[in-house]
């Protein structure tokens, strides 16, 4: 494995902590060696692995710190010094990359670069790995050794530039190379969607136009920008999440039973989904679709400063911090039934999950003159935190009173499933799966180049029509709440309103 970017916030925080894990459960072969590759030239092998064993000891995703897993492991880190800009960084990578190998057979010298670097630099960093000889076209995906990319999101600004990445990636490299990685289709519940769905046959007939309702996915973030002013200046909620992330819940939630579990028969499902969403338009944004700006709150516990008076952001931006945008999928399943995607940051509560809402019971019977009104059924699927599922249904309250007054009481319960608590552990991080996956060659959890296209077609008309008409004045929402108070309307149009965990 080679990193580029190795000493950034996403090496350490994050891939650095899933290798550990791997390490932690042998899930990483003796011969497994990883490459930090960065701008420090006066680092070592010795120096990075210092700095990699103090981020471990920092993180909240390492489970527990074992000293002996950390000295085997520590063997298998090397650092190389150079400017992924520059080409003759590559040269130094394949010294090392050779001196590492030098034992191997040649069938055995499997590799993969990892790109944890600004998208502002994809398109270099690909141009010198083909161009160096570094990662070979593979046509064949039997063929070894293999040599493999990872793509951090956002994989282009705009379906323009996300076309354009694609046609040079796939100039340089066979489709079966490229692994686009989206760390939200990692996680446990994400994975579960799936099998809820097609291994429970008392789902699947309930699961059209005729007894759902709408569904709401939710990825709700507590933090602010923080130090990512600039970067967020120029993504907005809607790149950051919605493209991707949202989207991606979407498909799975929506998609047709694939003939396989096979990454391209689920792909090639997702990616009908997509093709069958409502493009937005410019008549039918304004009622579709809400954008607004945090400004200063309380968020837990503390006093916090609004998104304009962040550092790095522009006292007069125009770019979301969230958004709520209804969907409608145009087929034989979903027509009609709303999907309605939110995300924020500096939201009252870090939570994502996908509820659904079936319809409610034509009729009330249960008093005397059968009137009043039932919740309706609502099934959660929680991706973070405490991933889980649950059920909301209707039962009878205790009491003998219906005796006298010829009434029953009637109260909502939940039927809760954790993972943490049915299995007694918690769930493996998302990158840990998905870096098992990158090397194993199972490619289910990542984005085809089709795929990312059909999601900038839906994304790009709404981008580009609120970049051409300024909100004045711009939606907001205080800093540790649950969003603007125009999401409210939106939804409300459909006889619903937003879910808030407990």
């Amino acid at each position: 494995m080679v990193i580029f970017g190795a000493m950034g916030d996403l090496t350490k925080r994050k891939l650095f902590p899933a290798l550990y894990q791997l390490a932690a459960e042998h899930l990483l072969a003796p011969e497994f060696a990883v490459i930090g590759i960065g701008r420090e030239p006066g680092d070592t092998d010795d120096s990075f692995r210092e700095k990699m064993r103090a981020a471990l000891q920092e993180s909240d995703e390492v489970r527990h710190f074992d000293d002996e897993v950390w000295k085997k492991l520590a063997q298998q880190i090397y650092y190389c010094g150079g400017d992924a800009s520059e080409e003759a960084a590559y040269q130094g990578i394949e010294q090392k990359l050779n001196l590492i190998e030098k034992d191997r057979a040649p069938e055995d010298r499997n590799r993969f670069f990892y790109l944890a670097v600004p998208p502002s630099v994809f398109q270099t960093i690909v141009r010198h790995l083909a161009s160096s000889g570094l990662v070979p076209r593979r046509d064949d995906p039997a063929a070894r050794p293999w040599a493999r990319i990872v793509v951090e999101k956002p994989f282009g600004h705009s379906l323009e530039t996300a076309c354009q990445l694609n046609a040079l990636v796939l100039s340089l490299f066979a489709e079966h190379q490229v692994y686009r990685i989206d760390h939200f289709l990692g996680k446990e519940t994400v994975q579960n969607v799936l099998v809820f769905r097609f291994a429970n046959s008392i789902w699947e007939p309930l699961w059209n136009r005729q007894w759902i309702s709408h569904v709401q996915i939710t990825a709700a973030e507590a933090v602010g920008v923080e130090a990512r002013g600039k970067y967020y200046e120029e993504a907005g909620v809607v790149r950051d999440m919605f493209q991707n992330h949202l989207l991606q819940l979407l498909a799975l939630t929506a998609m047709e039973p694939p003939p396989g579990m096979t990454a391209d028969a689920v792909r090639d499902e997702k990616v009908k989904v997509l093709k069958s969403v409502r493009w937005l338009t410019p008549e039918s944004i304004p009622s579709s679709a809400v954008r607004a700006q945090y400004t200063a709150g309380v968020a837990g516990g503390n006093l916090v400063a609004g998104y304009r008076d962040e550092p790095d952001v522009a006292r007069n931006s125009q770019t979301p911090t969230y958004a709520a945008v209804r969907f409608h999928i145009d087929n034989w399943r979903w027509r009609g039934v709303p999907f309605l995607l939110r995300s924020g940051k500096r939201m009252a509560k870090r939570y994502s999950e996908i509820a659904v809402t079936f319809q409610a019971p034509p009729h009330l019977m249960f008093g005397g003159n059968g009137q009043g009104e039932l919740q309706p059924n609502v099934l959660v699927l929680r991706v973070q935190p405490n991933e889980g599922i649950s059920l909301n249904f209707q039962v009878k309250v205790p009491g003998a009173a219906v005796a006298l007054t010829q009434e029953l009481e009637v109260a909502p319960v939940d039927m809760d499933f954790s993972y943490t608590e049915a299995f007694g552990e918690t769930t493996a991080p998302a990158y840990e799966t998905l870096l098992l996956d990158v090397m194993i060659g199972e490619m289910t959890l990542f984005t085809r180049s089709d795929e990312v296209e059909a999601a900038w077609k839906i994304i790009d008309p709404l981008l580009l029509h609120w970049e051409s008409h300024p909100a004045n004045p711009m939606p907001t929402y205080p800093a540790g709440s649950w969003g603007p108070a125009e999401a409210d309307r939106l939804i409300s149009l459909d006889g619903a309103r937003w879910r808030t965990p407990i």
